[in-house]
């Protein structure tokens, strides 16, 4: 009976037991009766069909048989796919049973024997195994959420989607936060955020660097980020004065006859002259990498090319005698006149004494955010510049009242009809509590890097795992790119005050994932975040190890600290009992860090080697890894990729043990950790010299460790040691090079406080000095005392 009810959810069609001659099949309850009531299969030529055959052609059916093209999407047949994940989760829970059975059948016979340290033991590889199937499984429920969605998916057609150029559309402002970036990155992004295809926009580049740098190279930085917005108005003023003047012609055109077939070709003119202006700016765009071919490709050309297409259909249209459609000639025009109509500016929050000077990215966008609808002169006080409210007659400047904004990170590009998708789906009947509404950013693809080629793989992987989130309720804000509702940042607005001044926070600022947390407190609110599934924001992924190191730790601080909120609203009774998937998939958002980097160290500390012979424990891993590498060759990326990531998260287990470490700091001191931006620069970023040695130990010890377990027959952990320590050299020789990492030691041990004291006791030994030293590099003592006890 279980067999068959399985089979019957996950092959429906397969319970059809009766085929007649003409192909006709049936089920037992739809054959024809004899006169005493009882089925006939042998009436109307039917014949059994064998319990096999059944399921052997439903199979075929299922998975390869009629294939519909429309559920196709990127090579992946989603039925099929999704099938296929079920069935996986099924392989999965039963191999996960076993395994269970057998370690709880190995600490049964320690417990009766009085054996502890097994039953201890058995315990913490269990804790250990569970945690990382726990991951493996939200990996395939996401993935089914994903496919399913996709499969659902039908974007709205333009003519529903441009029905806001019909009447005014409510303020759009895009904040881009920057602090010391490249110009050239920020021009990009910039430009990005201005082509937004949307009829009310505003453009502010919030400019974090210091006001009054003594570095030339930082002053120099700062005059060139400050130009980026003048220099952008610029060039879109012209065309768009243009395309504003052929508005007001047809205007007043309107209020005479009109020729349909006339307008339309006027119009067809000036999106060829729209496109020829886009195609010029890809002309004159350096290209240095792939990040600028990106750009040009997909802001430039494909807008270019959109338009074009627009051309031609508007000839069609001149060129066909059909009905007037004055409705569609004035939409038309109201477009091409807002495709270049914004307004740019920048903001620099540190000029003023009175606004957060708090070194993040949080604080940085809330300085802004707090006045959004407010008029201020700026007032010389004590020497220092302040900003006071006033009336708008009286204010230095204005921001004007909005009702959505967009967040972009300087290093983010944004496709030219984001804006307009993500604010119909905010303005559809039911939405009105959507507060967030984003597509997950993708890695910019094709880098010639092989760190950056396969930091961006997981980066791809996780854009698959946030679009399932959103099936299950539990879709978090992810900060580089979002469309955000005003009215929902004002319901989670707190006051706190910094130097004396009170300061308005909108977005936490309490870790260093401000958008993780902030996530956690809209859904208190009552508010919902949705992930919509195409892909139409990309971003930079660091190119070298150093860069990488700052993101991923970055990364890694924040989640235990944000966990017990998450409990808290977990908790409450309104949403317990209903939000069962959607608290596993959140816990495990916030808390995967630090679970499979510490059980991994554990399982490469301890030698589990009677756990490690049972065939049930790689069987349970076997579904993760097949879609992962699936899903990697789906998303354009090579089936060796695999290898290579899992060889960078060997890499990254002492960065995100760094980031895990600093969280318990965090929490159990309460001092707040520093915000630490990637760099995106040219040029390599040195690492850490702590984590170069770290890197290094971690190796020496997967070769001494492999030594003793053969030394003492413990085959199995030898040969997990052996894999491991594989990945990790070449991790370590082609993620962050020997001669990158010796000129890092170089680097450090030329600045370093050990040298520094060292010279000073050649200068004369002086206690203080030494003592100094030590409380300063306690951690460092502590982390050493740790690894001498691990080897």
């Amino acid at each position: 009976m279980i067999v068959r009810n399985f089979f019957r959810v996950i092959i429906p069609g397969w319970q059809k037991k009766f085929v007649r001659e003409d192909g006709v099949t049936a089920g037992k309850a739809n054959l024809p009766r004899r006169a005493d009531g009882q089925y006939d299969p042998c009436a109307a030529a039917y014949q059994r069909v064998p319990a096999f055959t059944r399921l052997r052609k439903a199979l075929r059916m299922k998975l390869g048989g009629l294939v519909d093209n429309t559920l196709v999407s990127g090579g992946l047949h989603l039925p099929r796919e999704i099938l296929l994940t079920r069935v996986a989760i099924a392989f999965t829970l039963i191999a996960s049973s076993l395994l269970t059975a057998e370690i709880v059948g190995i600490a049964f016979m320690g417990y009766r024997e009085a054996d502890y340290r097994q039953v201890a033991e058995q315990t913490v590889f269990f804790g250990i195994v569970a945690f990382l199937i726990y991951g493996n499984l939200v990996y395939q429920f996401t993935r089914i959420g994903y496919l399913r969605r996709l499969m659902g998916h039908r974007p709205a057609p333009r003519d529903e989607i441009e029905r806001v150029y019909d009447e005014p559309a409510p303020l759009l402002t895009i904040l881009v936060p920057s602090y010391k970036e490249e110009t050239q990155v920020v021009r990009q992004t910039i430009l990005s955020a201005a082509l937004q295809e949307y009829p009310e926009r505003r453009v502010v580049l919030l400019i974090d660097d210091p006001p009054s740098p003594g570095n030339p190279d930082d002053l120099a930085g700062l005059v060139a980020a400050r130009r980026i917005p003048l220099e952008v108005q610029k060039l879109l003023d012209e065309p768009a004065a243009k395309l504003n003047s052929a508005l007001e012609s047809f205007l007043g055109r309107k209020t005479v006859l009109l020729s349909a077939s006339e307008e339309y070709r006027k119009l067809a003119s000036l999106y060829y002259e729209v496109a020829a202006w886009f195609r010029q700016q890809a002309s004159a765009c350096p290209v240095r990498d792939h990040t600028d071919r990106w750009f040009v490709e997909k802001v430039l050309l494909d807008p270019a090319r959109t338009h074009e297409e627009r051309a031609a259909e508007l000839e069609r249209r001149a060129a066909q005698e059909g009905p007037d459609n004055e409705d569609r000639i004035t939409r038309e025009y109201h477009r091409l006149a807002s495709l270049f109509r914004v307004k740019l500016s920048s903001f620099e929050r540190k000029r003023y004494e009175n606004l957060s000077h708090e070194p993040n990215k949080a604080m940085n966008l809330n300085s802004f955010i707090g006045l959004i609808g407010q008029s201020f002169r700026e007032v010389s006080m004590n020497g220092r510049l302040h900003l006071v409210r006033t009336e708008p007659d009286k204010a230095d400047f204005s921001v004007p009242t909005a009702k959505y904004l967009i967040t972009l990170d300087a290093d983010s590009l944004l496709l030219h009809d984001y804006a307009l998708r993500l604010i119909h789906i905010m303005e559809q009947p039911g939405n009105e509590r959507l507060a967030v509404a984003q597509t997950p950013y993708n890695a910019i693809p094709n880098p010639e890097g092989a760190l950056e080629r396969v930091a961006g793989a997981t980066t791809d992987i996780q854009y698959i795992i946030h679009q399932g989130f959103t099936s299950y309720d539990a879709t978090y804000w992810v900060g580089a790119n979002a469309l955000l509702r005003m009215e929902s940042l004002e319901d989670i607005m707190t006051t706190v005050e910094e130097r004396g001044f009170r300061v308005t926070q909108y977005i936490q600022d309490r870790t260093v994932i401000e958008d993780t947390e902030s996530s956690i407190d809209l859904v208190d609110r009552n508010w919902r975040l949705y992930n919509y599934p195409e892909r139409l924001a990309y971003s930079a992924t660091p190119s070298d190890f150093g860069a990488l190191l700052i993101q991923r730790r970055r990364w890694a601080n924040g989640g235990l600290i944000i966990f017990p909120k998450l409990v808290r609203y977990l908790l409450k009774p309104w949403s317990l009992g209903r939000k069962v998937g959607e608290g596993l998939l959140r816990s495990h958002y916030l808390t995967s860090i630090t679970g499979v980097n510490i059980g991994l160290v554990i399982l490469l500390l301890y030698p589990f080697e009677d756990n490690m012979r049972s065939a049930w424990l790689p069987l349970t891993a076997l579904p993760y890894y097949f879609f992962y590498g699936r899903d990697l060759l789906h998303s354009g990326y090579r089936i060796g990729d695999l290898f290579r990531v899992y060889a960078l998260n060997l890499l990254l287990v002492p960065v995100n043990l760094g980031g895990v470490f600093k969280s318990i700091h965090q929490a159990w001191t309460g001092q707040k950790i520093p915000f630490k931006r990637t760099p995106k620069v040219m040029g390599r970023t040195a690492a850490p010299a702590m984590y170069v040695v770290l890197e290094t130990l971690f190796l020496l010890y997967c070769g001494s460790m492999l030594v003793v377990d053969s030394i003492n027959g413990r085959w199995m952990h030898a040969a997990f040691t052996l894999v491991n320590g594989g990945f990790f050299y070449y991790a370590i020789t082609t993620f962050i090079g020997l001669r990158n990492g010796m000129e890092d030691l170089e680097r450090e041990w030329a600045v370093s406080r050990p040298r520094q004291v060292l010279l000073s006791l050649n200068r004369g030994f002086s206690g203080r000095r030494v003592l100094d030293w030590v409380k300063s590099n306690v951690y460092f003592f502590i982390l050493m005392i740790a690894v001498y006890f691990m080897l």
